[in-house]
């Protein structure tokens, strides 16, 4: 016997990550795509996704043994600012592609948040090469940074990095707060540090290039005072973002989630010490699951008509079925 599910979405820098299965139940098959989504004049392509999504969807249903997908829910990186053609277009097109009837789409530090905490009063700091700090008390998200490498994403791993070489260049000129062991990490990993502009300023990646030296400034942390204090000035960056969206009453919940606090140590024992100066009614809990995992909370709740988080348009766009129930796939 075929039963209707969800489909659950999680569109990032790197592709989708996709999982189909019945609510009540942990997902019965998932895949993903290899090339991101791509973002143009309208902000994120509607079309682009669905040619990505769609066939995906239908496999996965497939193999899963669903009649139908009644609900999708998809958290999208960039969704905040660059998700108006998404709310226009996608909802249609789910429906007539894959029968949906009931849609959430969600920037991604939304669906980080659900993974994380679940439908709970808290906050969460999201960091890789970026950082976002979202937290909600239920009635209301806030957000805090994630303004991209140029203007902010302060504490994350590019700004991290760029520090790290801004320490290793002072070192090469003689200036104050240079480090001679960044200074050998940097042309260890890019060669001669003269070269830097020329390597970096010309990239469409360059934020990606920045981090990839964030683990160098984490080795010489130990042994290098010049590197201690950019991974403590990175801390302080991101418990003043936790410190503006956690909840200031009751005792919320606040996760840390994303590859940045793989470092270990030497970046969560100085963040641990700031949440715990800045935030001492929050509670510093680990995050119970990653973007595609809150995707999946979403869209179960979503189905099931338990859905107990803030609707706002650039965080949480829902669209509930009209009249409940849910759509077979569409023959093709």
């Amino acid at each position: 016997m075929t039963v209707a599910g969800y489909l659950a979405v999680d569109s990032g820098g790197s592709g989708l990550r996709v999982a189909v299965g019945v609510p009540g139940r942990g997902p019965s098959a998932g895949g993903e795509t290899r090339e991101p989504v791509r973002t143009g004049a309208r902000g994120i392509d509607p079309g682009h996704l669905m040619e990505q999504l769609v066939p995906l969807a239908r496999a996965l249903a497939a193999e899963a043994g669903l009649s139908g997908l009644g609900t999708a829910v998809v958290g999208a990186a960039g969704f905040a600012s660059l998700g108006d053609a998404l709310r226009a277009e996608l909802p249609g097109a789910l429906a007539r592609e894959l029968g949906v009837r009931a849609v959430a789409l969600a920037a991604d530090a939304v669906t980080a948040y659900v993974g994380a905490l679940g439908a709970r009063p808290g906050a969460v700091l999201a960091a890789g090469t970026g950082l976002i700090a979202v937290g909600t008390d239920l009635t209301t998200w806030r957000r805090a940074d994630g303004w991209g490498h140029l203007l902010g994403d302060c504490g994350g791993g590019a700004w991290i990095g760029r520090a790290g070489l801004e320490a290793a260049l002072r070192a090469h000129d003689g200036r104050d707060g240079g480090s001679a062991a960044l200074l050998t990490c940097a042309e260890e990993q890019f060669g001669p540090v003269r070269g830097l502009p020329g390597l970096l300023y010309p990239r469409t990646d360059r934020a990606a290039v920045l981090a990839s030296f964030t683990p160098r400034v984490a080795a010489c942390a130990a042994g290098d005072p010049v590197a201690a204090d950019i991974l403590r000035a990175a801390a302080r960056h991101l418990a003043d973002s936790a410190a503006v969206v956690c909840p200031a009453d009751g005792t919320p919940r606040l996760a840390l989630t994303g590859g940045l606090f793989k470092m270990g140590d030497p970046l969560l024992v100085p963040l641990r010490e700031e949440l715990a100066r800045r935030l001492p009614h929050a509670r510093q809990v680990p995050a119970e699951g990653d973007p595609l995992h809150g995707s999946v909370r979403i869209a179960t709740d979503l189905a099931t008509g338990r859905l107990a988080l803030p609707g706002e348009p650039a965080m949480l766009f829902v669209r509930p079925a009209p009249g409940g129930g849910a759509g077979d796939l569409p023959a093709k």
